[in-house]
């Protein structure tokens, strides 16, 4: 399983610093929430911040694109530093283009889906993605509640991605994920957590990413930075 603590939760007025304590307590991934208050109600941030933390950090940044239109933006956010660029089902027009696109420069792409949204969005584009991000809560505010029936949706998921040609895509769910649910995510398919308030709420980042990781032992899931290598391989085979 892989964490990918929420920007958004970090302490703004020390990003840097909130970046390094990160990498040292061995966290390594980063999601970044871009809301551009249409999409949904809030406004976070563009390239420049992403640009400024990349120059300063070694993360996988992991971009989550809330905005309409995201294909006016990919382009500006892989050059700031952008490794994974997520883009919603619910807000482009031609998904499966965009997500072209965004492989074609380099980067990883994903697809969020609402949780309103059937996964049925995401089942011609299953082998166009390396990502699909499944929303626990409704997008734009932090410290939601969890949805239960996200679980369901999980294992729907992972069955659509592998019986049309998305394998070694992983799944990754947004909202409400606290150590008490890490268990029970991964058990129906999910390879990658994000945390917000959950996560930066409780220092040392070093015990928190353990009191994460700690309902998993025991367990052998499939590695999800192997498969994401595969999924690379893939794509470089099919060209």
């Amino acid at each position: 399983m892989i964490l990918s603590p929420s920007l958004l939760s970090a302490d703004f007025a020390r990003l840097a610093e909130e970046l390094a304590a990160l990498e040292a307590a061995g966290v390594t991934w980063l999601h970044l929430d871009v809301m551009d208050g249409a999409f949904v109600p809030n406004i976070t941030f563009g390239p420049p911040l992403i640009k400024a933390l990349r120059s300063v950090s070694g993360l996988f940044f992991d971009v989550h694109l809330m905005v309409n239109d995201p294909a006016r933006y990919i382009a500006d956010f892989h050059k700031a530093g952008a490794d994974m660029l997520v883009i919603h089902a619910e807000a482009d027009r031609h998904p499966q283009r965009t997500l072209t696109a965004i492989r074609a420069m380099g980067c990883k792409a994903g697809l969020a889906l609402n949780p309103g949204t059937d996964i049925s969005a995401a089942r011609w584009l299953a082998a166009d993605m390396d990502m699909l991000l499944l929303m626990s809560v409704n997008p734009g505010f932090s410290g939601q509640a969890f949805i239960p029936a996200t679980f369901d949706k999980i294992r729907a998921a992972r069955q659509m991605l592998d019986a049309n040609g998305g394998a070694d895509a992983l799944i990754q769910i947004d909202g409400g994920v606290c150590p008490e649910n890490t268990a029970q995510l991964v058990d129906a398919g999910a390879e990658v957590l994000v945390s917000g308030s959950a996560f930066f709420g409780h220092k040392p980042y070093d015990k928190r990413l353990a009191a994460f990781m700690a309902p998993l032992a025991g367990r052998t899931p499939r590695s999800a930075e192997e498969a994401l290598k595969r999924r690379a391989a893939n794509n470089i085979t099919q060209k």
